[in-house]
Parts: structure tokens; sequence; C-alpha cells
């Protein structure tokens, strides 16, 4: 596994002075699990045992001298997130009270790869670590957010200089495993992007799905599908593109100058077409996709595997909320399979 503590080099200037006001942390608030402890309680006892490592860190490689405030801005049951002001501007810390360090280290890692990338925007993780009463943390920039998502166009164009710049030699995957939501996300690398995600996306789900619902209608129809998709990508050009893995309307914002920022990922390297199965809960209109395909240009064969990417992320939430979205995921699979005859 990588080392996330080389992200804590990157500590924010003192310069920057002006407090970032808003960082939404990740909502879903269909997803039921158990909430985790909540941060005021966290914090409180760790006043108590004089231990807090986000605070030590704010204050020595954060290169701050006073805390001034932390406040709650939200979270779901996933994590909770607070903004902590001081006066060397403000830090966005996400907890997790049951969870250990390396979900947030694979954020953070997907983070540092987005950041280098120098297209669209992200915030810079600065420190992955455990909490002394459980549970783990990340402190990273806090951004602070304009009025709406932004511009389309921009998002479009931005994502896919991410898509053109960032590539993997080692194919495709990602340096460690991370999370879909708090499902896991296996990244082994592998050569081929038709066998990851055969394996890796949509056989994973299928698994998990029948250990925890018994449903082998769905995963004997899904390996058949896996079993004959490889027509669908005919006459396509892959590469192993960084992707943000998780794009859907509540991952995608923009700042106070209007420019787009995208946070909370699920990175791996993949094909770039995979982006955009999280599209039927993320609101990307035509100009979007006509910014995105004059910088990545439009496959052939690209209509065809909207769906399968789609797939992915409805068997997923099957996994995490239930069988109201099983038809949706059922629904694809007989398309497909009478699309291929098999």
């Amino acid at each position: 596994m990588a080392n996330v503590a080389l992200l804590s080099a990157a500590s924010p200037s003192t310069s920057s002075a002006a407090p970032r006001l808003r960082h939404v942390a990740r909502r879903r608030p269909s997803r039921r699990s158990a909430c985790p402890r909540s941060a005021a309680s966290r914090l409180s006892i760790m006043a108590a045992l004089g231990e807090d490592p986000i605070r030590q860190w704010i204050l020595t490689e954060g290169k701050a001298t006073k805390i001034t405030g932390v406040s709650s801005i939200g979270g779901g049951c996933i994590n909770s997130a607070q903004c902590y002001k001081t006066d060397a501007g403000s830090f966005f810390v996400k907890t997790n009270g049951r969870i250990g360090p390396s979900m947030f280290e694979g954020e953070a890692l997907g983070l540092k790869a987005m950041y280098d990338t120098n297209s669209i925007r992200v915030p810079l993780p600065y420190k992955v670590g455990s909490l002394p009463t459980g549970g783990s943390f990340i402190i990273m920039e806090f951004i602070e957010f304009g009025c709406s998502r932004g511009d389309q166009s921009a998002l479009g164009r931005k994502l896919a200089e991410m898509h053109k710049a960032a590539k993997s030699d080692k194919g495709y995957g990602f340096y460690v495993d991370n999370t879909i939501g708090s499902t896991p996300q296996i990244n082994t690398w592998t050569a081929d992007w038709i066998e990851f995600y055969s394996k890796h996306r949509l056989g994973f789900q299928l698994e998990l799905i029948t250990q925890r619902f018994g449903d082998s209608a769905i995963y004997d129809k899904g390996q058949r599908l896996i079993e004959n998709m490889h027509a669908l990508f005919e006459g396509a050009v892959m590469e192993p593109c960084l992707l943000h893995g998780d794009l859907w309307s509540g991952n995608i914002s923009s700042d106070t100058n209007g420019e787009p920022v995208i946070l909370d990922p699920a990175c791996y390297y993949g094909h770039n077409e995979a982006e955009f199965g999280m599209s039927w809960c993320a609101g990307f209109g035509g100009e979007f996709y006509s910014s995105y395909f004059e910088v990545m240009p439009k496959q052939p064969g690209f209509e065809k595997r909207r769906d399968l990417y789609l797939l992915y992320h409805y068997l997923n939430h099957y996994n995490l909320f239930g069988s109201g979205y099983r038809s949706s995921a059922m629904s694809i699979i007989d398309d497909y399979l009478r699309m291929l005859k098999a």
C-alpha cells in the first residue's frame, strides 16, 4: 500500500489567510447503515484524553497557531464532516468512528492523483490517520463552493482533460483497493479492460448479491452477459485513464469562480466511458457530452456500451440498499442478452 504520509508535505501556505467557507460532505440520504459515533462525542473524548491527532497536525504541519472554531458541516451515516477554522485558513476534516484509515488512504491517493493532473479542481488531501477513540480521519483543503454546480460545458471539458492527461502504464486498476460508497472496490492491476471490468466490477458485485440476497437468477444472467460482452467493444480504442469513479451530482460542485470541482472519489484507471456510469443521477446534459468529446473523441459503439457501465452502479445500489434497484439492473442485463442473442 502506498504511503499516504507523503501527502502531509503539501501543507497549506500561511499566506492563504482567507478562510474557505463550505465543503459539502458525501450525502446519500437513502444509504442506511449504522451511524458512527457522533463527531462531537469523539472530539470531546479526545479532548478529555488530551489526544487529538487532528488538532496536533493542524497546529504543527498545518502551520496554524490557533484553531478559532470547529463546526459540523453535515455528512451521512458513512462519515462525519467538520470545518476547522484557524488563523492559517480553514481545513475540511472527515472522520469515521468504525473504519480504519485504509478507506481514507484510498480516497487521499485518488484525490492526489487527480490533483496532480492540473486539470479539474479537487480538494488537496493533507493527512490521513487513526483516531485514538477508534476509527480514522482525513484532513484536506477546504474549498469554498459557489451557488451552483457550475457550467456543464466546463465540467465536460475539464473531466476529459483529466482523462487525457492521466494514463497508467500498469494497466487497469489502482494502487490500492478502495470503496464505492461503503462497498469494497477491488483494483487489482489487470492488462485487459474487459477482463478487469468483468471480474472486478460486474462479477464482484454479482457475487456479493448472491451472498447477501441469494439471488441466483440475476447472477446467472449476469454471468451470461459477462461471457458475451466482448462484442460490445468491437472497434473501440481503450486506454487506462484515471477515473473519479463515483461521479454523481452530490460529488460535483463549483468554486466561487464558477470552475467545476469534483470530490469524494472512488478512483481507478479504467476505460474513460466508465466515468459516465452514474449519469442516471449526475445530470449530465448535451453541453457536457459535446465538450467532453471535443477533447476525448467518442469511440465506435459508445451508445451500445452506455448501459453496461450503468449496470455496475445499479448492482452496487442493489447491494447497498436492497431489492429496489434489482429491476433496473435486471432490465439492463435482459436487454443486453437479447441484443447479443446470448
